[in-house]
């Protein structure tokens, strides 16, 4: 059984529920609040099982008995996909997969730390930013990354981020664009995205990821 150290509303835990949902494994959420308690990813205990002292973290064990936790959102998504090929979420063809992970790190790497909470909680600190600065903080690196991912979508999606069927650029999209949507990005000027989104979320295993839905949203 994997277990999902997380929070319900960060993007990064939000990807792997999309991959560990399309391929139907079974998992167990444990809530990881960024919030109470002053963040407990920052709890010694929390620490213990992941020292970055971020979510999400996944827990397992492996066929030879190995207690393992593994963090970083990319390399769990690159772990199931190894691990489970028989829902694949990469193409075969090595260019083809190469474009996926481009797309992928693309939030990753380009949009994501950006808006990243403990980035924000800096920002406030050091220079009295307030929440409608940080907004339009986060809005500005969202809107400037998703000005390339459009051309990109447009040049190699389909029905999907990639192609016809889900891959893991839907699992990195769908989490940013949602963040985009909560950001008040317009979307309008994103087409292939908005497409993006719109297919995705028709998807039982996206309805399931949803950061709503999980055990830990508030019920408000």
């Amino acid at each position: 059984m994997f277990i999902l150290h997380g929070y319900w509303r960060s993007s990064a835990v939000y990807r792997v529920r999309c991959a560990l949902e399309l391929k139907g494994i079974p998992y167990e959420v444990r809530p990881v609040s960024l919030i109470a308690n002053g963040g407990e990813q920052l709890q010694d205990d929390y620490r213990a099982l992941n020292p970055m002292a971020e979510v999400p973290s996944l827990s397992f064990v492996t066929p030879s008995g190995e207690a393992v936790t593994l963090a970083q959102s990319v390399a769990i998504l690159e772990y199931l996909e190894e691990v489970r090929p028989e829902v694949p979420l990469l193409p075969r063809d090595p260019v083809a997969r190469a474009q996926v992970r481009q797309l992928v790190e693309g939030v990753n790497s380009g949009i994501h730390p950006h808006q990243n909470l403990k980035v924000l909680k800096r920002l406030t600190a050091v220079f009295g930013t307030d929440q409608a600065a940080n907004e339009e903080w986060c809005r500005h690196w969202i809107v400037g990354g998703f000005a390339g991912l459009e051309v990109l979508v447009a040049r190699h999606g389909g029905h999907h981020a990639f192609g016809d069927t889900p891959t893991l650029a839907d699992c990195a999209l769908v989490p940013q664009i949602y963040n985009a949507r909560r950001y008040k990005v317009e979307m309008a000027d994103f087409p292939r995205l908005s497409a993006v989104w719109a297919a995705a979320t028709a998807l039982p295993a996206f309805l399931r990821a949803a950061p709503e839905v999980q055990p830990d949203a508030p019920k408000s």
